[in-house]
């Protein structure tokens, strides 16, 4: 099995399992105080998880497109794409179920802030992902 087929398969695996913990996230935000400025609380972590997400896949699909897509030894060029799409997916989903189980605004421990980022962070990295996967599939 080569590595690189081995490492899309581990990384697929990885963003899946967390984009099926998403709505284990939801149930979990829903907390009765407000919680200091510097208290990690599961809101805030959950979007921390959401906007890192939404970053890998950032920077995944900004590789993907910045890469020639006609090299030589880059196979069709469409894991990075795909997995910029996953990523970017499973991190607009999180950011949205956190930013929608939200009951207080920003500085209360929900995350709201937090999800509001990885919403946009994860449309961003389906946008580079999706352009990186067409022209992967122009050239190949």
């Amino acid at each position: 099995m080569p590595v690189r087929l081995l490492l899309v398969v581990a990384g697929a695996a990885l963003i899946g399992g967390f984009g099926l913990a998403a709505p284990a996230a939801a149930h979990v935000l829903a907390q009765p105080d407000p919680a200091s400025a510097y208290t990690l609380t599961a809101g805030r972590l959950w979007s921390l998880v959401a906007a890192l997400l939404g970053l890998a896949g950032a920077v995944i699909g900004g590789l993907a497109l910045a890469r020639p897509a006609s090299r030589i030894g880059t196979g069709t060029g469409r894991s990075g794409a795909m997995m910029a799409l996953v990523a970017g997916l499973a991190g607009a989903v999180i950011g949205g179920l956190i930013v929608a189980a939200a009951e207080g605004g920003p500085g209360t421990g929900y995350g709201i802030v937090g999800g509001f980022l990885a919403l946009v962070v994860g449309l961003i990295a389906m946008a580079l992902g999706g352009l990186a996967l067409t022209r992967a599939r122009r050239t190949g």
